[in-house]
């Protein structure tokens, strides 16, 4: 039989959103459980670089939820786990969870000993690909909670144990399995975050052809201290240091054959990038292919003061194929500049392509969910007591997620105290 537990909230998705709501939540009175599928929280907000436009660090505001979270008896939370399904109505939802084993237990004091005699290697995703991890890995510097896990894919168990071995503390359990939990509750939200699109779908773009073309997100994993290249901004073929950049804004946004909306922090993200690229190298050249620059409210100030650099050119234009220079492994932009009437051919050192944001949540399946007709949560149309909040109800910045979260805990206690 599953393991039962009660709560007044639940909130699926542990990123800066579900954070958020949870703790406001708690902070109210009511207990909240997060449920979050990665072996981490912080969800996204953990592996950028910085907000715009004050381009702070994230883990400045990520710090201190963690510490809420710890502080806070009214909170508990499970990684690794998935949602199976939820049933029932306002003030009595059943939520039911799949806890995957993480072999990893909370003896754990990510010493770094069994990584050390680690002999599998592993794709690290939280690096989008540029490096690589040991099968037991943190999935990075800063992960709350602080404790490794190992890859079961992967894993050769007991066959190995070299890990096993070398831990003295007995963290590593082989014998850990799949566990599952029904939780009675009386409000659920869904804060579920959003997925990169997956650049590999344009083919006119070559990501995965064109050596040095890399995505939004991944630009971000390297200008982060505790990134692949530990801050250092470099091609991905030959680690040279790009000094002319494109950035293609709509990469697949605003495209009824990929996504059809416009993806929100797009254009702010390439113009964050931008300065990440112009302090490091003060002799480089950024060029913004775009459609509309879109930097609604308080963020025009922001476009012009990147506006004034006068090595970063901002050109109105789609691109309409990057092939690759096979000498230099240049990649090789075409496309049309709209305001001066002419197809332009642009050589450059790495192409970044600004990536929009599609739902995480793929579909109602199990959840008895409404989504809108680019696959988000319809706010608008969920049964009373169910609730949704950040980017899981439309493509938004981390100041209006959290704005939003704090409103959807709000709504989440009021189908508490309607019971």
């Amino acid at each position: 039989m599953p393991e039962e537990k009660t709560a007044q909230m639940v909130v699926i998705g542990g990123g800066i959103s579900g954070m958020t709501t949870a703790i406001e939540a708690a902070e109210a009175g009511i207990t909240s459980v997060i449920i979050e599928k990665s072996p981490y929280l912080g969800g996204r907000v953990a592996q950028l670089n910085k907000y715009f436009p004050k381009l702070c660090p994230p883990y400045c505001g990520m710090e201190i939820n963690f510490r809420r979270i710890k502080q806070n008896s009214k909170i508990s939370y499970y990684t690794m786990s998935e949602i199976e399904s939820v049933s029932g109505s306002e003030g009595n939802f059943t939520v039911k969870v799949k806890i995957n084993p993480r072999l990893v237990n909370s003896k754990c004091t990510a010493c770094n000993k069994c990584v050390e005699v680690c002999p599998v290697e592993r794709t690290n995703l939280f690096n989008f690909g540029l490096d690589k991890t040991k099968a037991v890995y943190l999935p990075h510097d800063m992960a709350f909670p602080m404790r490794y896990v190992i890859d079961e894919t992967l894993c050769t168990k007991a066959s190995c144990a070299k890990c096993a071995a070398v831990c003295k503390y007995d963290a590593i359990d082989f014998d850990m399995k799949p566990e599952t939990v029904e939780i009675k509750t009386q409000s659920v939200v869904y804060a579920t975050g959003w997925n990169p699109y997956d650049a590999k779908k344009m083919d006119n773009l070559g990501f995965g052809k064109v050596k040095n073309v890399v995505t939004n997100m991944m630009m971000e994993r390297m200008a982060s201290p505790n990134g692949p290249t530990k801050g250092k901004i470099v091609r991905p073929s030959d680690k040279k240091e790009p000094k002319t950049v494109a950035f293609v804004q709509c990469a697949g946004s605003r495209d009824i054959n990929h996504l059809a909306h416009c993806s929100a922090i797009c254009c702010m993200a390439s113009l964050k990038q931008a300065t990440y690229l112009r302090e490091q190298y003060p002799d480089s050249n950024v060029f913004i292919y775009y459609i509309d620059l879109r930097t609604p409210g308080k963020y025009e100030d922001f476009l012009k003061k990147i506006q004034a650099d006068e090595n970063v050119h901002m050109i109105k234009g789609k691109v309409a194929k990057i092939e690759e220079d096979q000498e230099s492994g240049d990649p090789i932009l075409t496309l049309e500049d709209i305001e001066g009437s002419v197809k332009i051919t642009k050589k450059v050192d790495m192409v970044v392509l600004a990536t929009g944001m599609e739902p995480a949540i793929k579909s109602a399946g199990n959840h008895g969910l409404k989504l809108d007709d680019n696959g988000f949560i319809d706010a608008d149309l969920q049964k009373a007591g169910i609730y949704s909040s950040g980017v899981a109800k439309r493509p938004n910045d981390v100041t209006n997620s959290v704005q939003d979260s704090t409103a959807s805990a709000l709504r989440g206690i009021q189908s508490t105290v309607r019971r």
